[in-house]
């Protein structure tokens, strides 16, 4: 083979690696990779306002990540969102009384759910809820209830006189 035809050949190969290596790289920063994942159970939690939570967001128990969100529905009974996780089968031991809430990582980030465990001595098992929930802070609803408070302070009293 002359020496171009090598050279062609080599070149080939290191895109190719190039773009392979690329596409590993977006698996795990869009969370979509599976090469560490393992069976577990199934905890469900009702929240009333889930901000942008989305499925496959982490679960994470002080700050290590346990499982992932397998789905969000909506219960047109209770008007609530219902989110199942995916826990770890090594995490098994959370007791009844656990509590779960929505929170953001970092002032923009993605939502996840943290849980707390709590102290009773029975274990949830696949398939329990969590009874204890905090749905997410929307930036939204808090910039709306300070500006309102502002205002409301602002605003003269009934009882005072215009000038």
């Amino acid at each position: 083979m002359d020496r171009v035809r090598v050279l062609e050949i080599v070149v080939g190969l290191f895109v190719a690696a190039g773009l392979g290596a690329l596409f590993v790289l977006a698996m795990k920063v869009s969370n979509l990779s599976t090469f560490t994942e393992e069976g577990g159970y199934e905890l469900i939690a009702r929240f009333d306002n889930v901000g942008g939570l989305k499925v496959r967001s982490p679960v994470s128990v002080s700050g290590v990540r346990i499982g992932r969100v397998a789905s969000i529905d909506y219960d047109s009974n209770t008007f609530e969102a219902v989110v199942t996780m995916t826990i770890g089968a090594r995490y098994d031991k959370f007791p009844e009384d656990t509590s779960a809430q929505i929170f953001t990582a970092g002032l923009l980030g993605e939502q996840y759910v943290a849980l707390e465990p709590g102290g009773s001595e029975e274990v949830l098992k696949n398939g329990d809820t969590i009874q204890l929930t905090q749905s997410a802070l929307v930036l939204e609803q808090i910039i709306g209830k300070f500006l309102f408070s502002r205002a409301a302070e602002g605003a003269p009293s009934s009882g005072e006189a215009n000038p």
